[in-house]
């Protein structure tokens, strides 16, 4: 049987709890960096999440305040996840995986002018991300806003 109860009162503790899987975080970066936002967009992901386990986490992100889900204003039969302000608190931390990953991994993907704007702007670069997101925007889609302004 699954644990339910806090394991400590700890802050890393806590995060890890609410989010601390691979797959909750890699929807939340789905939405920040993609403008991901329905189930059939986060499927279609790379790292192909099971259908089960998308259901599970999207609702699990819900409950746990990190997602806000309504109705799409273009396809009324499809439901849309969006990051609430507890949601959009995470940028600051995917940000320094994103630097952390670039730095370790000599195949990544990321950005060497999106990592340079992390490392020398790093609050201009969170506060930007953070109100293009919340505005529906997202990194891929607002690059230039975001590392240019």
């Amino acid at each position: 049987m699954k644990r339910t109860d806090r394991k400590s009162d700890c802050a890393i503790n806590f995060a890890l709890e609410t989010f601390g899987d691979p797959w909750s975080l890699l929807i939340v970066r789905d939405i920040v960096y993609f403008g991901k936002n329905t189930y059939g967009e986060f499927l279609g992901s790379a790292e192909r999440i099971g259908t089960s386990v998308l259901a599970h986490r999207l609702a699990v992100l819900e409950k746990k305040g990190i997602l806000s889900k309504s109705l799409s204003k273009i396809d009324q039969r499809k439901e849309e996840y969006h990051l609430t302000a507890k949601g959009l608190d995470l940028i600051p931390l995917l940000l320094d995986l994103t630097e952390w990953g670039a730095a370790h991994d000599p195949r990544t993907g990321a950005s060497r002018k999106w990592i340079t704007a992390i490392r020398t702007d790093r609050n201009t670069v969170i506060k930007r991300t953070q109100d293009i997101v919340r505005k529906g925007g997202s990194v891929l889609g607002d690059f230039d806003r975001i590392v240019n302004k």
